[in-house]
């Protein structure tokens, strides 16, 4: 037996900022990153709640790649704050910090705290997702934290706190959104409603990507982008993810690579590898199951093909162009990661990789061999 529900409310379009005008909450604790503190940005949230008479305190220490001491004093400043609903605004550290923090804090306390999420990027989807992913630099680890007690109480998505975001940064996170939603479209746990989310979210991912990255002042793309990013996440929080993002967390732990770039460069080969269009037949019964989605992942960007092993390079062309279009690497030495370091990590970051909870639900089950082939094709 399955089951699909969104227990996040979800506000969304023009002035949905609004929702803090009237919150039921007395007293706050804002969760950001330094940047959204020193940009001003934070004044749209803090006005409304004076005028809601929602008191509010700040904790400000957040980086990304969340480590665990930084959660550690989160949970501190909240445990000594006492707040009943804690607000988080930036991307997805500072909403993967801020479902840490409440969670611990939580346990220690035994006290259920409100949780809205406001993103400031449209990538993540970690405002609606039980998912949070905290690092441990000492090891070089990133371990994903997975439990229904961490999805937010309530999600804004407000395009004007991401009409200022750099073309750079819209680019990791928009193919971190189209990311999110392939996994999650051809995950083994994949469902018909997890399917839907996932389809759409790709639709406006093929018709507005491109437009966001290019034009900061298209609204409308921008607010697409945003809702992408959100239909996405609770694609992938119904049906997981795949091992695109288990090698992405290895991948970025070890040399420090934005999480969403990290996932764009792997995607052509994960597809590749997933799809095994070298190793079989032309006979259509022979292909692997994900074959089919991929092909319907084509058909929703405008690439499907004369047949499947076409349509599937096809998608990995589109993916390619996506990323030169947007000036991302299509290889770890565009990164400036030397040769010798990277083959030195190779073996243990694909140790990582395999360990990694998202890989478990990929489509074709993965040996060691297979991550390190794929990892040393990444490089150049």
């Amino acid at each position: 037996m399955k089951s699909f529900d969104i227990k996040t409310k979800i506000y969304f379009g023009e002035n949905s900022l609004d929702r803090l005008n009237d919150l039921p909450y007395k007293r706050a604790l804002i969760i950001t990153d330094p940047f959204v503190l020193k940009s001003g940005m934070l004044d749209m949230i803090t006005y409304r709640l004076q005028e809601g008479y929602t008191e509010y305190d700040i904790f400000s220490d957040v980086v990304p790649d969340p480590p665990i001491a930084k959660i550690t004093l989160g949970v501190e400043a909240m445990l000594k704050y006492d707040p009943d609903c804690v607000i988080a605004i930036g991307g997805g550290s500072a909403i993967d910090s801020a479902k840490s923090i409440r969670e611990f804090a939580s346990r220690a306390n035994g006290k259920d705290t409100a949780l809205i999420a406001i993103p400031t990027t449209s990538g993540t989807g970690s405002e609606v997702t039980s998912f949070a992913v905290v690092s441990d630099p000492d090891t070089d680890t990133k371990y994903p934290l997975v439990s229904d007690s961490m999805l937010p109480t309530e999600a804004i998505l407000d395009a004007a706190l991401v009409k200022s975001v750099p073309a750079a940064v819209t680019a990791d996170t928009g193919m971190d959104v189209l990311t999110h939603a392939i996994e999650a479209y051809v995950s083994i746990n994949n469902n018909e409603f997890s399917a839907a989310l996932a389809e759409k979210a790709i639709e406006i991912c093929g018709t507005f990507l491109l437009r966001s990255y290019l034009d900061n002042n298209d609204k409308h793309a921008r607010q697409k982008m945003h809702v992408a990013s959100c239909l996405a996440g609770l694609a992938f929080n119904s049906a997981s993810l795949g091992l695109n993002h288990g090698m992405a967390h290895a991948l970025g732990a070890k040399f420090h690579i934005p999480h969403g770039r990290a996932n764009a460069m792997l995607l052509p080969h994960v597809i590749e590898f997933n799809s095994d269009i070298n190793k079989h037949s032309k006979s259509k019964k022979e292909y692997p199951k994900c074959v089919e989605k991929y092909c319907n992942v084509a058909k929703l960007l405008g690439v499907n093909n004369f047949n499947e092993i076409t349509t599937i390079r096809a998608l990995v062309g589109w993916i390619q162009f996506m990323l030169k279009e947007m000036n991302i690497p299509l290889s770890v030495s565009q990164c400036g990661v030397s040769k010798a370091d990277y083959f030195n990590a190779i073996d243990s970051m694909a140790d990582k990789a395999l360990a990694d909870g998202c890989t478990k639900t990929n489509p074709r089950i993965p040996n060691k061999s297979d991550v390190i082939l794929m990892y040393e094709h990444l490089y150049e």
